[in-house]
């Protein structure tokens, strides 16, 4: 357990003071006095743009959780924004970052456990010397093999630096609005950037709900989701973290694998992994099952209502018992008889039926889970 408090981060603890400073004094009071031009607007928002997807879907999904491969062209944009968002290098964030899913929650070794607390979760693990921020290189020697990689962590101060400073001022110098540029697109650019990124860490972990898995903190929330760059579904992400999407469905808000997909079918992405669609089902059931049995537990049900879920419970075990069967004969058959058209077509055939009947029980799940809190209610 974390005791006591080690010394402060002293250039990190800077870094925070001034760019604040920089983002909720000094730009406001210049916004009034001599106000922004639409350029630093415009430049602000695009920067912000760029920086928050090239966090998401570069430093996030390409390379801490390997989950589709990129071009080169895409890597190199990924580098220099996600420089801009000044996160660290990828080397860095990523070997945190597995730390984090290798010991979630665990307040000794997760960088950021939210047992530790919401500020500490948030910001307090990179104020001071924390043992758990430590950097473990050994967690990223994969990437180590980038040479692209290995040069903007050489290189990581200056180029942000450059971009982060020299790329406003630059453009300020353009249009003649040196300081509005360096305010707007700079500070307020990166606090309001960081402290969307800092909600994964506090609020995905605090507030929402679990639909995958009870394992762990983490949270879905589609609000959330709309400031973190659909990250807001973190505890699909913790539940199945070599996808490459967060939110699930269609229309669930995620730009990361909204820009993924679209990359992929330009050609810059490749090998794109999804989870199955069964093992989704299967996990979001068992935490359906898992509530009510909450619910019996808390109470004295209805007999009907206990066997209408002792029902669903042995349906389901069956479905996944022929999955798994399903999954042994295909691995059975080999790569060689997969590649005949007609057996293919014959085991998603037998997939689909099963995805089918999981999700019949979703539903079935969700009207059992109304009428309990129906009756529930009507009992107070």
């Amino acid at each position: 357990m974390l005791t006591g408090k080690p010394p402060l981060a002293t250039t990190n603890v800077v870094y925070f003071i001034a760019v604040h400073l920089l983002a909720l004094v000094a730009a406001p009071i210049w916004g009034l006095l001599v106000g922004f031009s639409g350029w630093a607007w415009l430049t602000a928002g695009l920067i912000w743009l760029f920086s928050g997807l090239s966090i998401t879907a570069g430093y996030h999904r390409l390379w801490s959780h390997r989950s589709y491969h990129a071009a080169w062209p895409l890597k190199l944009f990924f580098v220099i924004f996600g420089t801009f968002a000044l996160q660290n290098s990828v080397l860095i964030w990523c070997a945190r970052h597995r730390i984090h899913h290798r010991f979630v929650d665990d307040i000794e070794r997760d960088p950021h456990s939210i047992r530790t607390g919401f500020w500490h979760a948030h910001i307090g693990w990179m104020l001071r010397h924390w043992s758990t921020s430590e950097v473990d290189f050994d967690r990223v020697r994969d990437l180590e093999t980038d040479p692209l990689l290995r040069w903007q962590h050489r290189h990581y101060w200056i180029l942000t630096w450059l971009l982060n400073l020299g790329v406003p001022a630059f453009l300020g110098l353009l249009v003649g609005e040196v300081i509005g540029m360096v305010l707007l697109a700079g500070a307020v650019r990166l606090v309001f950037s960081q402290h969307c990124t800092f909600f994964i860490n506090s609020l995905a972990h605090s507030w929402g709900k679990r639909h995958y898995s009870d394992q762990n903190s983490s949270r879905d929330n589609g609000w959330l989701a709309l400031l973190t760059w659909g990250e807001g579904y973190h505890n699909f992400h913790h539940a199945f973290q070599s996808d490459y999407r967060n939110g699930e469905r269609w229309w669930h808000f995620d730009p990361g694998k909204w820009l993924i997909a679209a990359c992929s079918a330009a050609g810059l992405a490749s090998k794109l992994n999804r989870t199955p669609t069964f093992k989704i089902r299967r996990a979001r059931l068992q935490m359906q099952f898992i509530e009510l049995e909450k619910g019996l537990t808390s109470s004295e049900p209805d007999e009907t209502w206990a066997r209408a879920i002792e029902r669903e419970c042995q349906k389901f075990t069956e479905t996944v018992n022929q999955w798994q069967a399903v999954q042994a004969e295909r691995v059975q058959a080999g790569s060689a008889a997969l590649r005949d058209r007609w057996r293919k077509r014959a085991f998603r055939s037998r997939f689909r039926e099963l995805e089918q009947r999981l999700n019949a029980q979703v539903r079935r799940l969700a009207s059992l889970q109304r009428d309990w809190y129906t009756n529930k209610a009507g009992t107070l």
